[in-house]
C-alpha cells in the first residue's frame, strides 16, 4: 500500500465554469493528463483543489467524477482533515466503504486557527487513525495552520498506530526539519513512515536527502517535467523551473497553477472567493516565463 504513495502525486486542482461550478470536462482533461504524463498518483479534494469553498455534496460529486474517469489507473488520496477531531471522525465512520473502495490514503491536514500543542496534535491524529479505514498521510503545513509538526511528534502518531499512518507530507520549508524527520523514520521506523515534500521548490533536495517523493501543485502543468525532478533527483531540471515555482505561487495557491492551467487552455481561469484570480502583472509574468521553459 505505502509503495502506492512514492513518487510524484498531483494535488489536482478543480477547475469551475464561469458560472462557478465544477467543471467536469475540464477535470475529465486534467485526469487523463496526470495518467498520461507520468504521476504515480493523484490527490482529491486538497487545499490545491479549493475543498473548503465546496459543499459536502459537491465534494462527494468530484471525488466520484475522478474515481470514474481514473478507472483505477492511479492510486487515489483524499483530501480530508479539519480542526475539529470529533467532525473528521464522523466523516471517516459515515465515508467507511466508499473511502476503503477508492482510496489509498487520506491527506489529512493539521487543525488549523485553534493552534494545538504537540500533545494535541498526537491526540487528533491519533483519534483519526484509529477510526480511518484507510492510511493517514499527515499534513504538517504552518504557513497556513498556525502550527507546527515536529519530527518527533510524527514518530510518536506513527508509532501509535503504525498500520494506520502511511507517511507525512512536509510543507514547513525548513530542510533541517525534514532531514530530521527523515532521520528519525529511519532510525525508528525502518524507513517505514514515508517523508514526501510538500513544497515543490524541494522536491529535488529532499529526495536526495533520502525523501519519499513530492505532491506537487506544479505538476498539474508539467506532470512529465516534475516525475523526472523526483524519480532522477535532477537538481539542474529543477533550478530551471525554479522562477516558475516562484510565480506559481506569488499571489497564492492555486491561483498560480489556474492562471498556467488557462493559459494552455486546459481550464478557465475562475476561483471561488475568497480566492480571485491573479492579477494581471502576475498573469504576464507566468506567460513569459512559459516562453522559456522546455
Amino acid at each position: 500500500m505505502k509503495a502506492e504513495l512514492t513518487g510524484l502525486g498531483t494535488a489536482l486542482v478543480t477547475p469551475f465554469t464561469g458560472t462557478g461550478d465544477p467543471d467536469y470536462d475540464a477535470l475529465a482533461r486534467l485526469v487523463d493528463r496526470q495518467v498520461a504524463d507520468g504521476a504515480d498518483y493523484l490527490v482529491v479534494l486538497g487545499t490545491t483543489g479549493e475543498a473548503v469553498t465546496m459543499t459536502d455534496e459537491e465534494q462527494r460529486a468530484v471525488a466520484d467524477f475522478v474515481i470514474s474517469r481514473n478507472a483505477g489507473r492511479l492510486p487515489l488520496v483524499l483530501g480530508l482533515g479539519g480542526n475539529c477531531t470529533a467532525a473528521v471522525t464522523a466523516r471517516l465512520k459515515a465515508q467507511k466503504e466508499w473511502l476503503s473502495a477508492h482510496f489509498s490514503a487520506i491527506l489529512s491536514v493539521c487543525p488549523y486557527y485553534n493552534k494545538p500543542s504537540q500533545e494535541g496534535l498526537y491526540r487528533h491524529f491519533s483519534a483519526i487513525a484509529e477510526v480511518s479505514p484507510v492510511p493517514l498521510i499527515l499534513y504538517n503545513v504552518p504557513g497556513r495552520t498556525g502550527v507546527n509538526m515536529l519530527p518527533e511528534t510524527a514518530i510518536r502518531i506513527y508509532k501509535s498506530c503504525p498500520d494506520k499512518v502511511a507517511g507525512v507530507k512536509e510543507a514547513s520549508g525548513n530542510m533541517e526539519q525534514i532531514g530530521r524527520l527523515i532521520d528519525l523514520s529511519k532510525e525508528e521506523t525502518d524507513g517505514r513512515l514515508l517523508v514526501i515534500s510538500g513544497d515543490d521548490g524541494l522536491a529535488a533536495e529532499v529526495m536526495a536527502r533520502g525523501g519519499n517523493g513530492l505532491i506537487s501543485v506544479a505538476s498539474n502543468a508539467y506532470p512529465e517535467v516534475f516525475r523526472r525532478i523526483v524519480h532522477e533527483q535532477d537538481s539542474r531540471l529543477q533550478a530551471e523551473y525554479d522562477l516558475f515555482i516562484r510565480l506559481l505561487f506569488k499571489e497564492g495557491n492555486p491561483a498560480g497553477i489556474k492562471t498556467v492551467l488557462s493559459q494552455m487552455g486546459l481550464i478557465e481561469n475562475v476561483l471561488r472567493l475568497p480566492l480571485v484570480a491573479n492579477s494581471q502583472a502576475v498573469q504576464d509574468e507566468l506567460r513569459e516565463c512559459i516562453k522559456c521553459l522546455h
